[in-house]
């Protein structure tokens, strides 16, 4: 294989009408590990905060949703004159229970609306001196009460 001198180069690309450059484009090794240095540093700086707001969003879900639960309980409460049941709990709203005459739901749509943002069940029961109920999620950790994402979330 014959190689050209820089001269000869010239000529050669003369005669196909475009310029050549020796050099390869692209990046270099160092330019990619500066960007990608660059990027680590501004996930390490991002990632907590955004994990902080996921938290607190998902306690602000729990929230309307429990708000949510008790607009369909009160409705439930219209038809029927009383809460459901303990032992009924919170599928009375999206199913007919039983011997319940009155019933004129679902109340709520599908029973997706019955489990918190951590994917658990919300508790229900029926106050004492049935003045109400009382719904409540665990939070993350599902344990009572807790602080920022672990806290307990209740009407």
């Amino acid at each position: 294989m014959r190689f050209l001198q820089p001269s000869e180069r010239l000529q050669s690309s003369e005669k196909t009408g475009r310029a050549r450059d020796d050099r390869e484009g692209g990046f270099t090794l160092v330019e990619l590990l500066v960007v990608l240095a660059i990027i680590a540093l501004i996930a390490t700086l991002a990632a907590p905060q955004v994990l902080r707001y996921l938290g607190a969003a998902r306690t602000n879900a729990a929230k309307a949703q429990i708000r949510n639960i008790e607009s369909a309980l009160e409705l439930y409460y219209v038809d029927n004159a009383k809460y459901p049941t303990n032992e009924e709990g919170l599928n009375a709203l999206v199913a007919q229970p039983a011997g319940e005459t009155r019933w004129n739901g679902p109340y709520l749509k599908g029973s997706t609306g019955l489990k918190d943002p951590w994917g658990r069940p919300y508790s229900y029961e029926v106050k004492a001196d049935a003045s109400g109920v009382v719904i409540r999620s665990l939070g993350k950790d599902g344990k009572p009460d807790g602080t920022g994402e672990d806290q307990d979330v209740t009407n």
